[in-house]
């Protein structure tokens, strides 16, 4: 497996998630892009633990990472430790322009990586959400291939790509890496399918 070397004396978050993963026989796997910033995919989401996984895979890699998660996690008395952590909430039952707020915190900061699991539930989805995918559209940066594999036991990052417009062509390209990732629960895990191009997430105007 490729380990990141870091290019500054690793922290001691770092050491202490390594050994963490190292302690549970998982391996770190990341391959990073050369942009500074990028959306990555967190998937197969089927589990709790994938965020435990997520955050050490966080201060593993010393990324600043941050994460879409559900509004009613940040409720209190957790609602400021997940924004410590990263977190960014968002109310699904309404887009209002979601998309466009992302891509405009991603234009004002010089490095960010933003974490979207596109299932965006732990239960079974039959679709993929594609925010995630008009979110580095909109503001022209890679998308990574996060994952979890629990067969493997592996998490990581690997190859990245940039979106080109052409959504069903990109997404055979993340089909194709996913084929063969294991989640938690398998039998949760969705078929990695396009919802009809009419109810499709509206792209950023």
């Amino acid at each position: 497996m490729m380990e990141i070397t870091p290019q500054k004396p690793i922290s001691f978050s770092q050491l202490l998630a390594r050994s963490v993963l190292r302690a549970f026989s998982w391996k770190l796997d990341v391959i990073l892009p050369a942009n500074p910033k990028f959306v990555v995919i967190g998937a197969p989401h089927t589990s709790n633990m994938d965020f435990i996984f997520m955050l050490l895979l966080k201060y593993a890699t010393g990324l600043k990472l941050h994460w879409i998660g559900k509004h009613t996690l940040f409720r209190a008395p957790f609602g400021s430790l997940m924004r410590r952590l990263g977190g960014i909430p968002v109310d699904r039952r309404s887009k209002n322009n979601f998309v466009d707020k992302v891509v405009n915190q991603i234009n004002q900061q010089e490095k960010l990586v933003m974490a979207i699991a596109p299932e965006g539930t732990r239960s079974k989805s039959k679709y993929w959400r594609t925010g995630f995918y008009y979110i580095a559209l909109g503001a022209a940066i890679p998308i990574a291939l996060g994952f979890i594999d629990y067969k493997e036991k592996v998490v990581g990052i690997g190859p990245s790509f940039n979106p080109t417009g052409d959504l069903e062509a990109d997404f055979n390209i993340i089909k194709m890496f996913y084929a063969g990732k294991t989640g938690k629960y398998p039998h949760l895990q969705g078929p990695m399918e396009l919802r009809p191009t009419s109810n499709q997430d509206v792209p950023p105007a």
